[in-house]
């Protein structure tokens, strides 16, 4: 059975929050600086945990720049088949392989001068591979036998540029192929003939072997290590293992930014605190009146303190509000800045945010609460 409030009851309520607005519409200016540094407060807090829990997508999106971060090849040398290989894409989580090629090296000659041969994937080449400058056009389909990509080194060497043909010699067979694109990746590639790989496999006599491969494998969560040791139990005759120069920067990077992200929003919901605390102190001072008369009217210590906490709380949750518009748009600033991305607002963002400006909010009227509650009535509605 509901009970009703009593009339009194209501008064007192009624009257309670009465006292709350009129406490706040007669101090507008010191209630706007406590408003103004929650805001502030509650919007580097949004900022800066949207990044946090969106960076780690968009950093390994960034980090991909760096190009294949997992290797795959024979244990002890030698060569792999294919046949190895293929079952490692087909039976990897949906996701988590960006992009894979295997690669196949060996000795060719062309009519100038004997070449390295690299057979790929040039599907995949542009994702594993980003860092290369390409003069000319990127390769686009894994079965192009037509065309080649060549390296600067040996472009120059054979004197040839983007548009010419290339042909290699293998007793009476021949192989015209039109360079499409020519390779600056700064390291032995500079050196090799870059051909699709069921053409080199023929040309070498090497059908269905590969030399080794190499993946991109998403890193947010850390899974390229799992990954390589849940296919080394299943694959022990082969070596894998993440590139560690490429997965070891991303968890690097990714710790230190949100390392700072962390730092950053603990200096500023300090000195949010801290200002709070400084002008709730400054109000308290100013109304030792008006508390000192509730006092003598009757009022305990507890209506003094749920008085304060609902003020502060009125503040706190409409500088919450506040606080999280404009801290998305400065997440967006954030994200359009340094990934050229936006950033997507994720679930535990906003109830992060009420929960540390609720608890900067309480821990600043901490000590201005317990000044407002020992104001002894006598001494002060005697002016003393």
């Amino acid at each position: 059975m509901a009970v009703n409030p009593s009339g009194s009851d209501r008064w007192i309520g009624s009257m309670f929050w009465r006292l709350v607005i009129r406490a706040l519409r007669l101090r507008m200016q010191r209630v706007s600086v406590v408003f103004a540094a929650l805001t502030v407060g509650a919007a580097i807090v949004t900022a800066m945990s949207a990044v946090y829990f969106d960076i780690n997508a968009k950093m390994s999106q960034e980090l991909r720049t760096f190009g294949a971060n997992f290797y795959i090849g024979p244990a002890h040398g030698g060569s792999l088949a294919q046949s190895g290989f293929q079952p490692i894409l087909d039976n990897a989580p949906p996701g988590l392989i960006n992009a894979a090629s295997p690669y196949l090296y060996g000795m060719a000659r062309t009519e100038l001068e004997k070449v390295v041969l690299m057979g790929v994937w040039f599907d995949a080449l542009r994702q594993l591979s980003p860092y290369w400058q390409v003069t000319g056009d990127w390769i686009g389909v894994k079965f192009d036998d037509r065309n080649a990509m060549i390296g600067v080194k040996l472009a120059e060497r054979l004197h040839v540029k983007v548009g010419d043909n290339v042909t290699l010699i293998d007793g009476s067979e021949r192989q015209r192929l039109r360079i499409k694109g020519i390779v600056e990746a700064g390291d032995a590639t500079d050196n090799m003939l870059i051909v699709n790989l069921e053409l080199a496999q023929k040309w070498l006599q090497k059908e269905g072997t590969i030399s080794n491969a190499l993946l991109s494998v998403s890193n947010d969560l850390g899974q390229v290590d799992r990954f390589a040791a849940s296919l080394q139990q299943q694959y022990p005759d082969l070596e894998i293992r993440p590139i560690l120069k490429v997965s070891a920067s991303e968890g690097q990077v990714l710790d230190k930014i949100k390392g700072l992200m962390g730092l950053v929003s603990a200096v500023i919901l300090v000195l949010s605190s801290l200002c709070v605390n400084t002008t709730l102190m400054a109000i308290v001072g100013e109304r030792a009146k008006e508390f000192a008369l509730q006092k003598a009217l009757g009022a305990s210590g507890k209506d003094i303190v749920r008085q304060m906490l609902a003020e502060t709380g009125v503040i706190a949750l409409a500088a919450v509000v506040c606080g999280c518009l404009l801290g998305y748009l400065l997440a967006q600033v954030l994200g359009l800045t340094v990934f050229n991305a936006s950033i997507s607002l994720r679930a535990p963002v906003l109830p992060l945010t009420l929960l540390l400006s609720l608890l900067v909010a309480a821990a600043a009227a901490v000590f201005p609460t317990r000044r407002a509650i020992h104001v002894e009535p006598a001494k002060v509605l005697k002016g003393e």
